[in-house]
């Protein structure tokens, strides 16, 4: 996979840092709390059901299409890369996240199908970008 740029990146916060970095490593890492439970995507330093302060759990990477779309076209979006699926992907610890599927057209994704992580490399060394492929 090319690098993700000229596609926009997210904010590096103090809270978000090590998700990214993590990313740029392979490595898919949620928000946990320890004392209700829950798991939380997008990284957050306190659980938003009980204040306390979460953990950080390494997530499978496995998963399934809950909700899809597809652009044909996107304004700064590569060429190639085209037309761009957008889905929410149901991890199997349970938080859903938005992202992108690649290597795939939008014929051919259903929801309900099983897809695993992967990772696009961005220009900065400590950011990495978490997409989906059909598996």
């Amino acid at each position: 996979m090319d690098s993700w740029e000229p596609r926009p990146l997210s904010d590096v916060t103090p809270e978000s840092e090590r998700y990214w970095a993590a990313a740029s490593e392979g490595t898919l890492l949620l928000s946990t709390c320890p004392d209700c439970g829950l798991t939380i995507h997008y990284p957050r330093a306190r659980c938003p059901d009980c204040f306390t302060e979460t953990e950080w759990l390494e997530a499978s990477g496995d998963g399934t299409v809950y909700s899809y779309s597809a652009a044909e076209r996107m304004e700064g979006w590569p060429e190639d890369d085209l037309p761009l699926v957008v889905a929410y992907v149901e991890l199997d610890e349970g938080p859903r996240m938005m992202t992108n599927l690649v290597e795939c057209r939008p014929e051919d994704v259903s929801v309900g199908d099983s897809v695993s992580v992967a990772f696009a490399a961005t220009d900065r060394k400590d950011v990495g970008i978490p997409v989906f492929r059909l598996d």
